[in-house]
């Protein structure tokens, strides 16, 4: 006993307090404890662990989770489950706010607390069974999104084939192995609702983890057995006599093949092509050089003179991490990021959190439940711009300058010491304009180390021994890494798709990429896309979150095309047309949409083509299920007699 009362302290001195209240209601019943005084209160961009509650209240919560943690470690039973309308409380209790009507199904069905995956597809239905039989679905992808929706099919019974052209399966974790590769979403909202994974090392996740927690995925799920890997997609063609997709893929022995489905879900997400800067003499430099995402690890570091172009995301996670080695460093940056306090970003999760994460009953789901509300759209407000503002141009909004100004407190704190480089790292657009960035004080260090050297002034070209800048002074390198993005505008590139007609999809697109709610195109039936246009979330939320919703949309497309018998679907023109001038008119309102901001949030037209623009909410209550008047069902263009 004396070891468990031990450990009990141990562990509940590391809980998230609002979340351990929440698991004492569902081991005593007693829902009276959701009085005003154990309603939390969160600072804005703060840990909320202790709940903003007195020193009295705390040790009072602690009290009662040890009595009924003990309780029910030594065999007694969980009374019955809350009623819905205690649930409800609960979550207005955990959120320290009450949350509006239109979340609670959306938060109810991430909360998941009956332990039904509710958005597992059910195809019981005798119909449904033969249809799953006759059908066959191709996959491209064997990433986050299409390991997802492998499962989602294995539930349904449908046939299907997940083509990669990697080696195993992860997708970005498997081809981004830079150093200091991490998600930058707390890994408890960055995994699947369905299958937690209460042992991860720290609250961020490097790349190493995550790729072993989606392989395990992939093992625990056998969807090895469905995956061909280093299988390349070079072109898929819509058969409109038949009203199938032919897949012509290129296979590890340089051979091709073709491949037949009846629907065809493209996996690959924004940001798998590396964008090289269009910067003269790129191809004349002698030493080794490379981008973040096809990191060489022959290539060693250790006491070279070292080029770093681009200062996004990845060079933000790898300049901390290699600076230490090399002899010097030159950072050359176009336009500064802005990263948003994230103080446990690097920093292990103690052992007592990962227990109650495992044993205390329902702790884990509340915790992740609060992770959700507060990280879902609790910055939207803030990246929204007001109507007529007329403020600085370096916010779109009163809130939108509230947050910058705490941004940029935050970094004068860091930098107070070096006002040379607080005028380079303290960026001029809103928040919210480019991709915010998570930091903890690494990005800064590394800056104000006596190797490192922040450059601001643009590069004029690239020689076979160094780097040129535009005041013409020459910075000699013995190696060169390009930290510079994506193409991400460039959607389902280099692939060819063909659908009715024809019709080339990228000519189609003309350099604009658009789907209705991200994932199907007028004229290109059975064809689903994940992640595509405009499911690209800037400070509401886990990507996984929009996968989990697309994935069920898409099961839910199949599952129309199973009770109509139809051969086809596609997304009526009008459908398509008016959802994105909802999108464009939306984005237009955001920090991102600012006209005053590059990103590669907009694509070569000016137009935000990555970024959903409204509460995520809107995107689950338009993904629970298809809408059949949104599409033209079954209807097949005849070959002609």
């Amino acid at each position: 006993m004396t070891d468990l009362s031990s450990q009990l302290d141990t562990a509940i001195a590391e809980a998230h307090l609002p979340a351990l209240l929440m698991s004492i209601v569902h081991m005593t019943g007693d829902a009276s404890l959701l009085t005003p005084e154990r309603r939390p209160e969160y600072v804005f961009l703060a840990d909320g662990k202790l709940g903003g509650y007195s020193p009295e209240v705390q040790a009072d919560i602690r009290a009662r989770a040890k009595v009924a943690l003990t309780a029910y470690l030594n065999g007694t039973p969980l009374p019955p489950p809350p009623s819905p309308e205690t649930v409800r409380r609960m979550m207005d209790w955990t959120a320290g706010a009450d949350i509006p009507a239109n979340y609670a199904g959306f938060l109810t069905d991430e909360l998941q607390l009956t332990g039904v995956d509710t958005k597992a597809p059910d195809w019981s239905a005798p119909v449904l069974k033969a249809a799953a039989k006759r059908m066959k679905v191709l996959v491209i992808g064997a990433g986050m999104s299409g390991l997802l929706t492998g499962i989602r099919l294995k539930q349904a019974g449908v046939d299907f084939t997940i083509v990669d052209k990697n080696a195993d399966a992860g997708g970005t974790w498997f081809e981004n192995v830079y150093p200091g590769c991490r998600v930058d979403n707390p890994n408890h909202m960055y995994s699947y609702s369905f299958e937690p994974n209460h042992d991860f090392p720290q609250f961020y996740s490097t790349q190493p983890v995550l790729l072993d927690y989606f392989q395990r995925i992939a093992e625990k799920h056998k969807l090895r057995e469905h995956i061909r890997f280093e299988t390349t997609v070079e072109e898929a063609v819509f058969d409109e006599a038949k009203g199938v997709w032919r897949v012509t893929v290129k296979t590890a022995d340089g051979g091709r093949e073709v491949l037949q489905a009846d629907a065809v879900v493209a996996a690959v997400g924004q940001l798998n092509q590396p964008r090289y800067p269009d910067i003269e003499g790129l191809e004349t430099f002698d030493g080794p050089s490379f981008h973040s995402a096809r990191w060489r690890k022959d290539v060693d570091l250790t006491g070279k003179t070292v080029a770093v172009i681009g200062t996004g995301a990845s060079a933000f996670q790898f300049v901390p991490e290699i600076a230490p080695k090399v002899a010097h460093l030159d950072v050359y940056q176009r336009t500064p990021p802005w990263p948003l306090p994230g103080p446990t970003y690097h920093d292990d999760v103690p052992e007592g959190k990962k227990w109650l994460l495992e044993h205390a009953p329902f702790y884990g789901k509340w915790y992740r439940f609060w992770l959700y509300w507060m990280m879902t759209d609790g910055l939207y407000e803030s990246v929204k711009a007001d109507a007529g503002w007329n403020g600085p141009v370096n916010a779109v909004g009163q809130a939108n300058a509230e947050l910058r100004d705490m941004a940029v407190a935050a970094l004068q704190a860091q930098v107070a010491d070096r006002p040379d480089l607080a005028a380079k790292v303290i960026p001029n657009y809103p928040v919210g304009g480019k991709r915010a960035l998570v930091d903890n004080g690494v990005w800064i260090k590394a800056l104000k180390r006596d190797n490192v050297e922040l450059h601001t002034t643009g590069i004029a070209r690239i020689t076979p021994t160094g780097v040129v800048t535009k005041d013409e002074v020459e910075h000699s390198a013995d190696v060169i890494i390009y930290g510079t993005g994506f193409h991400a505008s460039r959607f389902l590139w280099p692939m060819k798709i063909v659908g009715r007609g024809g019709v080339d999809l990228q000519t189609a697109w003309n350099g604009d990429a658009r789907a209705y709610l991200g994932m199907t195109a007028p004229g290109f039936p059975n064809l689903f896309i994940l992640y595509g246009p405009n499911t690209n979330i800037v400070v509401n939320g886990s990507i996984i979150f929009f996968s989990e919703c697309s994935v069920r949309y898409v099961i839910g497309a199949l599952k129309l095309l199973a009770e109509t018998g139809a051969q086809t679907l596609e997304v009526k023109k009008q459908v398509h047309d008016d959802f994105n001038a909802k999108v464009d008119a939306a984005n237009a309102l955001m920090a991102w949409g600012s006209p005053n901001v590059n990103s590669w949030y907009k694509n070569a037209a000016g137009r935000v083509s990555q970024n959903w623009p409204f509460p995520i909410v809107e995107y689950w209550n338009a993904t629970v299920a298809p809408n059949p008047d949104d599409f033209i069902i079954g209807a097949r263009v005849t070959e002609p007699a």
